[in-house]
């Protein structure tokens, strides 16, 4: 059950000519080394010699053009909402290394790991995003499973992000009056989220803080950040 195999025949260019018509029918082949160089040398040839009328294109004037493109985008980069969204991509490729343990203003805090520069993102606050009766409903609940704090968020008038069940650090912040940091409402891709910005240089093991900003009630919360211009209340 032995074919004879036909004879490979070489077309005028040099490559091979496949009998059945078809490269894939063939199967796997061989290339010989002169026709490998060959073709490598012609390919390399092409590609370092560009055609007449591309060449002054590619000169000079295309690199101080695209210079002159790139400096345009970062200006743009100016503006606040594109420099907070700029801030929050560079916030997600790298985020701040920062720890949570035992504080002296109330129980749990958030302290920074790594020394961080005045008007930077520090921390996204994550959670669910709920409509105000559903919140009102949520915090009943609340106290009556014995949860002596909730870490409900106002975005706007109708929205406010949960974090007592769900959540990132960014719930274990404690307020001050005289704090390093304040929240900012930002809109990315149509959507709103809240990120913790940087008011001052923090200090490596410094103690992250945020104005609270509650509104007035008659029922007062008391502050014990130990701040100089300290309230006295959170309310």
């Amino acid at each position: 059950t032995s074919f004879s195999t036909p004879k490979k025949k070489k077309r005028d260019d040099g490559m091979r000519e496949h009998v059945t018509g078809c490269a894939r029918s063939e199967g796997y082949y061989k290339i010989d080394k002169k026709d490998k160089l060959k073709y490598l040398n012609n390919s390399r040839a092409f590609a370092e010699e560009p055609p007449a009328d591309t060449q002054v294109r590619t000169g000079p004037l295309l690199t101080a053009g695209r210079r002159s493109e790139q400096r345009r985008l970062l200006s743009s980069f100016t503006g606040s909402c594109d420099s907070d969204l700029l801030k929050f991509n560079q916030l997600k490729f790298r985020k701040k290394k920062l720890k949570f343990c035992k504080s002296h203003i109330h129980d749990w805090g958030l302290f920074a790991m790594e020394p961080i520069a005045a008007d930077e993102m520090v921390i996204e606050y994550v959670g669910q995003n709920i409509r105000q009766v559903i919140a009102d409903m949520r915090e009943k609940r609340y106290e009556d499973e014995g949860i002596g704090s909730s870490y409900m968020f106002r975005v706007d008038h109708d929205t406010i992000i949960d974090a007592t069940k769900c959540g990132n650090f960014a719930r274990f912040i404690n307020h001050s009056c005289n704090p390093n940091c304040y929240a900012k409402v930002i809109t990315v891709e149509s959507q709103k989220k809240i990120v913790i910005y940087s008011k001052q240089h923090i200090n490596v093991n410094e103690e992250i803080t945020y104005d609270y900003k509650f509104p007035i009630e008659d029922v007062k919360i008391p502050c014990l950040c130990g701040s100089e211009n300290c309230r006295g209340t959170l309310n």
